[in-house]
């Protein structure tokens, strides 16, 4: 009874770890992300803060090619994320932020559950992101600037950003064993750093101050596919941790080629 008790002690206080760990890394790059303009904030935003540890985390209890389907999934998300910020920063414009973040959620988790009903391969997800990226940064064009008005802070906002991202961390952890990798993938591919950024935003900075930040965080949704598309096929070959960082690297690269673009 008491080694029983104890192990399940001891894999609760994994996981709250494991939360709080993410967590961290989470609101560092919210809060340089909320004060470093739109572009720099749309680049940090996309980010593998969350994504990254929770496949780490993943490779604790799974094998690689696990990982590797897991980040398969993630490069099929990668569409409808870019779908959801534009959607967002388009009603942004005009409308409330329940209106604006409910929609946009709605329309993400539509084309999610359709896309994930396919059996899709590495070249398959290539062409989808090729496609639908490429449409949503010609549409996200004409919202990618706005002024930044002074933020304010208030003081349920790290708790928010914090707790929003440790239930995403225990949802990926506790659900991976059930639901196979590539659902799994789009767990821990979900924008939860964007949501954040949506909930907090616009509220404090208006409509299209929040959706400028979105608009850019397609360009960084580039470095964010390359990020788990290197993952996918460098895991089982390099490992988690070489495979991880290869996977950071050219995510980072990526990044600073759109900033030097764009800036």
């Amino acid at each position: 009874m008491i080694r029983v008790v104890s192990a399940e002690l001891a894999y609760s206080l994994s996981i709250a770890v494991k939360m709080a760990v993410t967590a961290l890394f989470f609101v560092g790059a919210t809060i340089t992300a909320e004060r470093a303009g739109p572009l720099v904030g749309g680049l940090v935003s996309v980010l593998p803060v969350t994504s990254g540890p929770a496949y780490v985390f993943l490779a604790i209890d799974h094998d690689l090619a696990f990982i590797s389907q897991a980040a398969l999934g993630g490069l099929v998300c990668t569409a409808p994320i870019c779908v959801f910020a534009v959607v967002y920063a388009a009603l942004a414009q005009r409308h409330r932020v329940a209106t604006s973040v409910g929609i946009a959620f709605a329309i993400w988790f539509a084309i999610a559950a359709v896309l994930f009903r396919y059996n899709w391969t590495t070249g398959g997800a290539i062409v989808l992101n090729i496609v639908v990226v490429g449409a949503c940064l010609l549409i996200g064009r004409r919202y990618q600037l706005a002024e930044r008005p002074v933020v304010v802070r208030r003081w349920y906002d790290v708790p928010l950003r914090a707790g929003l991202v440790a239930i995403l961390i225990a949802a990926v952890i506790t659900l991976s064993s059930h639901v196979g990798p590539m659902l799994t993938g789009v767990i821990a591919a979900f924008p939860i750093v964007l949501f954040s950024l949506m909930l907090i935003l616009q509220p404090r900075m208006g409509g299209r101050a929040a959706a400028a930040v979105l608009a850019n965080s397609v360009i960084g949704m580039v470095g964010f596919g390359l990020f788990c598309l290197t993952l996918h096929l460098s895991v089982e070959s390099l490992g988690i941790a070489a495979g991880l960082c290869l996977a950071i690297a050219v995510n980072g690269a990526a990044s600073g080629v759109s900033w030097l673009v764009h800036s």
